[in-house]
């Protein structure tokens, strides 16, 4: 990542079979549909891609699969986080081998590690595989928030380029621009705040929303990029259902039934995820005709 990857940055669901598999065509067409619509970067078996249910050799298959598929049209961003280093540090260098522009790595989650820990997680990483690295600060998931103090000693490493915020709160991210914008590439982890993070600063986005908005959002962050407030704001209020309706239940559950009533993908997810409850079906499909998407309920 020589420059700073900008703009939309689409959280990439993985689709899979009914039986489970893979569904790796399905997944190409996705990538392509991407592209075509001015998406600005993959970010691969990240949360949307259900990370947590696959295993390691599927992990790196579709990393390494991704990346030789886009063949270098827009960047490709590898998830590489674990809460166990030895893994994370696998899946990063494998990323590295695979040909990845970048490597996402969220702080570890359940085992809840001391800030000290923290440095210490990331610092093995940065020193042991020379990509590009992304700090991923998810504490409504993760159960472990990554404090400014461990950002500021973490910046000391030349490859760890960025951080995506998603505490879900607009000052920690101006706070986070103010402090280290010089430093690290900035990127909204939340779809609802991205328009305003951008305008302020940001970078960009790593987007759920872009999923099923892939045009609307990369035109939204292209606008807030040129400091156009007017048309960032037009673009993003068609939006501004999906952002909530996205979330009704733990992603990638609602973006994955989107997806498939528009005839992307099958709605296949492992357990312990499931089909999106009936009670929201009404709200995401009024989100998605807000935003101007058409759907096939009878799919």
């Amino acid at each position: 990542m020589k420059t700073r990857i900008q703009g939309s940055l689409v959280a990439i669901v993985t689709p899979m079979t009914e039986r489970g598999a893979l569904d790796l065509r399905t997944f190409d067409r996705l990538l392509d549909w991407h592209i075509e619509s001015g998406t600005d970067a993959i970010v691969v078996v990240g949360t949307t891609g259900e990370s947590a249910t696959l295993s390691p050799a599927e992990h790196c298959e579709l990393v390494s699969h991704c990346v030789s598929y886009v063949n270098h049209r827009i960047p490709v961003v590898a998830g590489t986080g674990s809460n166990n280093t030895h893994e994370a540090l696998e899946f990063t260098s494998d990323a590295l081998n695979s040909g990845a522009d970048a490597a996402l790595l969220v702080t570890p989650y359940y085992t809840r590690p001391s800030q000290e820990g923290l440095y210490q997680h990331f610092k093995v990483i940065a020193e042991s595989v020379d990509i590009p690295q992304v700090l991923y600060n998810v504490p409504g998931r993760t159960a472990c928030d990554l404090s400014f103090e461990t950002i500021a000693r973490l910046t000391e490493f030349d490859n760890i380029v960025g951080i995506k915020d998603a505490t879900g709160d607009l000052e920690t991210g101006l706070r986070l621009m103010a402090a280290y914008k010089d430093r690290l590439a900035i990127y909204s982890g939340e779809d609802g705040l991205s328009r305003e993070l951008i305008l302020a600063g940001a970078d960009g986005t790593i987007s759920v929303t872009a999923n099923v908005a892939p045009s609307l959002m990369s035109q939204m962050c292209a606008a807030a990029l040129a400091g156009d407030q007017a048309q960032a704001e037009q673009l993003d209020g068609s939006m501004n259902l999906l952002h909530e309706s996205l979330f009704l239940e733990g992603n990638p559950v609602p973006v994955k039934w989107a997806l498939a009533k528009m005839g992307m993908i099958s709605p296949a997810l492992r357990l312990p995820l499931v089909e999106l409850s009936s009670r929201y079906h009404a709200q995401v499909s009024n989100a998605l005709a807000a935003a101007g998407i058409e759907i096939n309920l009878n799919v």
